[in-house]
């Protein structure tokens, strides 16, 4: 096998050589000759990104448990080492043993955001795998997609062999099983690939056709062979509290994005937010068992040396022991760690909750009320009241906060310019809040940053039918707040930022596009588009180009509003949430009507369907 590494020379020349060295602590190195199979894992973005994903870390500790299995990592290399590597035509590596990735048995990539495709064409390009998948041979690696975005795989079907579907901790066993013996009986990878899609939870696209009517839209979507299944089920695991997870993660050599442990406390949420596809696609909600936590906690904490422990999942205070793990794990401040609670709501227990793990003084809240006006939050179903986030608010000034972050979104359904102007003036009643608590118990001003995203529709939700705005129509609303914001008493408490609309666009197309922007995609990486999601990094004017080169029109895909009977590219996964309650919800919606979340009412999603397995509101 041979092996690979850069020399001090370039070392020496690149920016964070440690990025690309391997060896950190907790790492696993395996000898690559005596494992059956060679998975090289995959975040296609920088390490300090790629280092902070949990889903990696889970997926390597659990491929490396087995002892036939031997498991490697693979980041994005930086432009600066990129074009080194194409200079010089250095194949990309892996980091435990420098080894070839194209000399492994897969590629697996987890496709987190739509604005790291680029990215993963860099990876197979670098690696010197071809872009297509039907040009590939037994002498490559089977490249398999996993993460959220696969939930739409269609514009990276060509660049892929396969896709999981679904949480990563049920199935590949079964794959890598099928591998060794399709390998042992000399089987061509077309006949493996074709075995592999009547697993659970695997899409091959190579083996589904679409037709197109001639207005652009998908008329038919079918596989090509009897045995191939029509509906891809995505899989899930039902017993968090029994299943892998890595007591001893790995720990980076430089500053990762997460520079601490990260406890996954539950999966799923509890709330309907409309716009919110991790809120449909990881449903049904499922808790780790305090015990579990406690155990994980304790082990992570020894095994890496951090010194902060972040509890993460879509809503922790809806952790129904959070309380409990939060007191067990105050008991180990007095050695130095520190906890972190991302994703809490407006209210009075979140609030409790932080002002025991936090230092006041230093720390500023988070909140997304997402729209301005109730009316608005209505339509998202965002189930906050302005009376409750006054009131939150409120209680978060009195307890020594001075310093808040608002998040909204702007675009989303039925929005008015009304729904707009209510962004400053609800930031501006917050700041009064702030200014009616007596002068000498206050700590000076307070601050209010307001950060505006343009909504993009996501597949598997209530919005995935909606239509976006045009680059100049979503900058005309960020102006409307930004106006409305010089007009507020308190506009010297106000900060607003908004996102940029050229991203947007860009995301919306490949949301909810099909395999023919597939081949944008790779124009625009011929062109030199890489790390998109990086502002210093990202070239409006070359995707547009790779647009009108390849002759596709954003306007197809971004402005136009779907009917409910068209045939959607996502429409042969099936994520648990029944197409019947996504439209449902759609509707009520457009009427402004709220929907119970599940700890309230069962609102009959489909999620319970799973295995047997019962959402929140059966299990409690």
């Amino acid at each position: 096998m041979k092996k690979l590494a850069l020399n001090d020379e370039i070392l020496l020349t690149i920016e964070k050589p440690a990025r690309y060295i391997g060896n950190e602590v907790n790492s696993v190195t395996k000898t690559p000759g005596k494992a059956d199979i060679r998975f090289a894992i995959c975040f296609p973005d920088i390490y300090e990104i790629g280092m902070s994903h949990l889903g990696i870390q889970i997926l390597y500790d659990m491929f490396n448990q087995r002892k036939d299995v031997c498991c490697e990592r693979v980041y994005s290399p930086w432009s600066d080492l990129h074009q080194i590597m194409k200079d010089q035509k250095i194949p990309l590596f892996t980091l435990e043993s420098q080894s070839p990735v194209k000399d492994m048995d897969f590629l697996g990539i987890t496709i987190q955001y739509e604005m790291c495709y680029t990215n993963i064409l860099q990876i197979l390009d670098l690696s010197q795998i071809p872009f297509l998948d039907i040009e590939r041979t037994w002498e490559h690696p089977i490249v398999i997609g996993g993460g959220p975005c696969t939930y739409n795989p269609e514009p990276l079907a060509d660049f892929f062999d396969l896709f999981y579907i679904g949480e990563g901790e049920t199935r590949y066993d079964e794959l890598f099983d099928l591998y060794k013996s399709s390998k042992e009986r000399g089987c061509t990878r077309e006949e493996f690939l074709r075995k592999a899609c009547q697993i659970p939870g695997i899409y091959v696209p190579s083996l589904y056709e679409t037709t197109y009517q001639e207005d652009g839209i998908i008329a038919s979507f079918c596989p090509k062979y009897e045995d191939v299944p029509a509906t891809v089920k995505k899989e899930i695991e039902m017993d968090l509290s029994h299943t892998a997870y890595p007591r001893k993660p790995l720990v980076p050599f430089i500053k990762a994005t997460q520079d601490r442990v990260v406890l996954e406390i539950q999966r799923g949420c509890i709330r309907g937010c409309r716009f919110c596809q991790a809120g449909m696609i990881y449903r049904p909600t499922r808790e780790r068992s305090l015990d579990m936590l406690k155990e994980c906690a304790s082990e992570m904490l020894e095994s890496t040396g951090h010194e902060e422990i972040s509890l993460s999942s879509l809503s922790s205070s809806d952790y129904s022991s959070l309380g409990r793990l939060l007191d067990f794990l105050m008991d180990s401040k007095e050695q130095g760690v520190n906890i972190s609670l991302p994703s809490l709501r407006i209210d009075a227990f979140s609030l409790e909750a932080m002002k025991k793990v936090q230092d006041i003084r230093k720390s500023s809240l988070t909140f997304a009320p997402e729209a301005g006006s109730q009316r608005l939050r209505n339509v998202i179903n965002k189930g906050l009241t302005e009376e409750v986030i006054l009131e939150g608010a409120g209680l978060a000034f009195e307890g020594g906060w001075q310093k808040v972050k608002l998040y909204f979104m702007l675009g989303l359904p039925t929005e008015t310019e009304e729904d707009q102007k209510e962004i400053p003036r609800l930031a501006d009643k917050i700041a009064r809040r702030y200014y009616e608590i007596p002068k000498d118990r206050r700590n000076g001003k307070c601050q209010i940053t307001i950060s505006t995203s343009f909504f993009v529709p996501k597949p598997f939700t209530p919005f995935q039918w909606a239509s976006m705005h045009s680059k100049e129509e979503y900058l005309a609303k960020a102006r409307i707040v930004n106006e409305g914001m010089k007009e507020q008493l308190n506009r010297k408490s106000l900060k607003y930022n908004w996102h940029e609309a050229d991203v947007t666009v860009l995301e919306g197309v490949f949301a909810r596009g099909d395999r023919r922007v597939g081949q944008v995609l790779l124009k625009a990486y011929q062109k030199g588009c890489l790390f998109d999601a990086w502002t210093e990094a990202f070239d409006n004017q070359k995707w547009m180009e790779a647009f009108e080169e390849c002759g596709i029109s954003i306007d197809f895909y971004n402005l136009r509003k779907r009917s409910p009977e068209e045939i959607l590219p996502w429409d042969f996964i099936d994520c648990g949430v029944s197409r019947e309650f996504l439209l449902r919800e759609w509707k009520r919606a457009q009427q402004g009507e709220i929907t119970l979340n599940c700890r309230q009412q069962c609102n009959g999603c489909g999620a319970a369907s799973f295995e047997g397995g019962v959402c929140y509101e059966h299990q409690n």
